[in-house]
């Protein structure tokens, strides 16, 4: 039976640009597509990192001519890096199988307010994705001529579109080809905050004294109460260098045995190198006495007047180089808005906030559907908005907060009603009782600075966000009802005592009912008693076919994998014995993949060589009304199924289960 040249044309490009399919049989399976500490620093840590390219920006472009205030700015952005990352760390602990900042929220305050943070997170990582392409793109044209700029959004576009087929070939496979380009950030970075301070240490009498001069004018001009509130001012408007903090804990589910060890390392790396260069940077600044300039963002001017002594030549090839490496480091900081949103899309999903089919993994073994959403919506907001940063970065940064602030609660409740089961419960609760503090700070203070600006628009979209997860949480919820009447079947058949049926030879050329099931449960039941029903008894053969889905739910190591093959085995073995009871001879089949078409396909070539005379049966839910939400949140599997048996030839009949 050979299969129709579409399928195989979309086989042959799907092999091409995504990858072959991986072997979820290959014992290795889990150490291959996992990442090291150093590579998790590169996928996740990007985001926190290309902050210093926008971030310290946005705090001097709010100081103006008061520079010097620049220094406590950094001092204090060390240190909420610092408490931050403390505060995710005993989350880390928490919650070793990951899950973040919703998965918090769920368990330890309620899983409405859970939902809430997951959609807070998700209109976040849309925008990290969108702000981290839109800003690379500028740093690309700030060396390019004035007449380029029209096509900022386009190239922004290409760039969206390029990260997601390389997440779509897998999270190594994503991450591999950034190591240079990460490490060439690093590498021109560090030497430019080297190279800012040991020039400036001959001079440091003078800097200091001009430091001192500079402070004290701004407490005569503004006044002391004047020069905090400027300073907490351009302090919470660089809210976006943290951003990215809670993608480690999200993520853990993506690390390398032990992950919780390899969580916390990845920890240690983002913090420290974030503090270094958020702060170094934020000195460059002052030491250079930076000021912005039209069409060039103000690390290309720091550029230029750190090398404005060097040969001209030298001077232009560094920058151009360390302007490259930011516009390429902010395009691997989208990376992480594809690891972390897919993830939170999954886990909402596993519990019905949002459609199911967002914890379907690909044959790639990567959330394929949260990619495509995330890439999507991405480029909606670049298009609409001209890939402008300026109004990006009013958008960005609040909703994380909501994030951390959620996150924090939960733990501070967590560790309170751990007092008597753990020594250290002080010190840990006030870790995150501080980093609670910090968080509802910078949420307050950007909501209030950002809001009228164009702010509202992230709250109005995150708000109409948790209005449809709502809805849809409800839906599923009135539909489990609704199939609850189904499971009486099963109460049914497990009280019934079947005789001891003396089962007659097995002919394999008997007519056979090849039965589409997902567990021992009422909507099977109803599906074969129906063919009883129609049927009466010309099927003399009753084959059980049972596809355990890999998704993201269930795919964290060889052991869960193996107790879903025995659950399905035993699902199938009570199947076989009930049929038997009744006279019929019946088997059971199972497949676990991440494909029910594909595994079902395999396995009815494998049935049809014993039993050729075969019919296959599907049960599909059939509702009063037919609603877009039917359409949407049910898959349609079961008429794909039959559509692809059709066209080797074999018969499939679909029973409608009403409900």
């Amino acid at each position: 039976m050979k299969k129709p040249l579409i399928h195989n044309i979309w086989h042959g490009l799907k092999t091409l640009f995504v990858g072959r399919a991986r072997d979820l049989g290959d014992e290795k399976i889990f150490q291959k597509i996992s990442l090291i500490a150093f590579f998790a620093w590169i996928g996740l840590g990007a985001d926190g990192l290309s902050s210093t390219c926008y971030g310290p920006e946005e705090s001097f472009l709010v100081l103006g001519a008061h520079l010097h205030l620049g220094i406590l700015v950094a001092l204090a952005t060390a240190l909420t890096i610092i408490v931050i990352s403390s505060s995710y760390m005993h989350i880390i602990e928490a919650f070793p199988s990951g899950g973040g900042g919703y998965l918090v929220a769920s368990q330890l305050l309620s899983p409405t307010v859970g939902m809430v943070s997951g959609c807070a997170l998700l209109v976040d990582y849309v925008l990290t994705i969108s702000l981290s392409i839109a800003s690379g793109t500028d740093a690309i044209f700030s060396f390019l001529p004035f007449e380029y700029q029209g096509y900022k959004a386009l190239v922004a576009t290409g760039g969206v579109c390029l990260l997601m087929l390389m997440n779509l070939r897998g999270v190594k496979e994503s991450v591999l080809p950034l190591i240079p380009i990460f490490m060439l950030f690093v590498c021109t970075h560090v030497f430019v905050i080297l190279y800012a301070i040991f020039t400036h240490i001959p001079i440091a009498h003078e800097v200091s004294g001009v430091a001192v001069g500079s402070l004290k004018s701004t407490h005569s001009t503004l006044g002391l109460v004047g020069m905090l509130l400027l300073a907490l001012r351009a302090y919470s408007m660089s809210a976006g260098t943290y951003t990215g903090i809670e993608a480690v804990s999200n993520a853990i589910p993506m690390l390398r045995e032990p992950r919780v060890e390899t969580a916390r390392k990845t920890m240690r790396y983002m913090a420290i190198s974030l503090a270094v260069m958020a702060v170094g940077i934020m000195m460059a600044y002052i030491l250079y006495k930076v000021e912005s300039q039209v069409g060039k963002t103000m690390n290309a001017v720091m550029l230029e007047t750190l090398s404005a002594g060097w040969h001209s030549t030298n001077a232009r090839i560094f920058i151009m180089i360390t302007l490259f490496s930011e516009a390429a480091i902010l395009f691997i900081a989208a990376q992480t808005g594809f690891m972390g949103g897919p993830r939170v899309l999954a886990n909402m999903a596993l519990d019905k906030w949002v459609p199911t089919s967002f914890a379907m993994l690909s044959d790639r073994l990567v959330t394929h559907n949260g990619i495509i959403l995330m890439g999507g919506a991405a480029i909606v907001l670049i298009l609409t908005t001209g890939s402008s940063v300026r109004f990006l970065i009013v958008m960005y940064s609040m909703n994380v907060f909501i994030t951390f602030a959620l996150s924090q609660l939960g733990m501070v409740r967590y560790w309170w009603q751990r007092k008597k089961r753990d020594a250290k419960w002080k010190r840990k609760l006030f870790v995150n009782a501080f980093a609670l503090l910090l968080s509802l700070f910078i949420l307050f203070s950007v909501t209030f600075f950002k809001f009228l600006k164009g702010g509202w628009i992230t709250l109005v979209v995150t708000g109409s966000l948790a209005f449809i997860a709502f809805h849809i949480k409800r839906y599923y919820n009135r539909t489990s009802k609704m199939l609850k009447r189904l499971d009486s079947l099963v109460e049914a058949v497990e009280l019934e005592k079947n005789k001891e049926t003396k089962l007659p030879p097995i002919d394999h050329k008997a007519r056979t009912a090849v039965v589409m099931v997902n567990g021992f449960n009422g909507l099977g039941l109803h599906t074969l008693f129906a063919i009883i029903r129609m049927f009466g008894g010309s099927f003399r053969n009753f084959i059980f076919v049972h596809v355990g889905i890999v998704d993201a739910g269930n795919f964290k190591g060889k052991e869960e994998m193996e107790n879903m093959e025995d659950h399905i085995k035993q699902q199938l073995n009570r199947y076989t014995r009930y049929v038997n009871g009744l006279g019929f001879h019946a088997e059971g089949f199972l497949a676990i993949g991440t494909d029910v078409i594909d595994e079902v396909e395999t396995l009815a070539l494998k049935i049809g060589k014993s039993y050729p005379n075969m019919v296959f049966f599907g049960g599909q839910l059939a509702f009063k009304e037919e609603t877009i939400l039917n359409r949407l949140l049910h898959n349609q599997i079961v008429f794909a199924t039959q559509r692809r048996l059709y066209h080797l030839g074999l018969p499939f009949v679909i029973l409608p289960i009403r409900v």
